[in-house]
């Protein structure tokens, strides 16, 4: 793993906050920084092999865009988990899913163009994992805050 030096910080303070819409976001973005284009490829992609970047994405507001977002929980037997969560991961509109120490132990927010699809992907999940216990807690209000993380 690498050392995050001076121009790590910038990078990462910068792509949080101000990701350029543009055929070459990487060379606006270098610009700024004041730093070449190439090396902040190498720097973005050696951040992503250390595991400090995960992603870099857009975030978008489902009900804006026509689409339903729901929160799932579920109540998954340890020896499940795999097989459930591979399972719930090949469906497009499965934005991310997370293992917590509960009850309910397997989260996942799910994502489609209408309640009927979610519910009967989630229908579908069921039979397939034989998991009898999925919460389908629908979005009524949705909620965007900003998490920057200041580095």
């Amino acid at each position: 793993m690498s050392v995050i030096d001076e121009k790590d910080r910038k990078i990462l303070n910068q792509i949080q906050v101000d990701f350029p819409v543009d055929s070459r976001p990487y060379k606006i973005l270098a610009e700024k920084i004041g730093i070449r284009e190439d090396e902040l490829i190498q720097r973005i992609n050696q951040m992503k092999k250390d595991l400090l970047i995960r992603r870099i994405g857009g975030n978008f507001s489902p009900d804006r865009l026509g689409y339903y977002s729901t929160l799932c929980a579920a109540k998954v037997p340890e020896d499940k988990i795999e097989v459930f969560t591979k399972t719930v991961n090949e469906y497009s509109g499965v934005t991310h899913n997370y293992k917590r120490d509960h009850e309910f132990n397997i989260w996942f927010t799910f994502i489609e163009t209408s309640v009927e699809i979610i519910k009967t992907n989630l229908e579908n999940i069921k039979k397939t994992t034989q998991v009898e216990t999925i919460l389908n807690l629908p979005a009524t209000r949705v909620f965007k805050i900003s998490a920057n993380f200041k580095v």
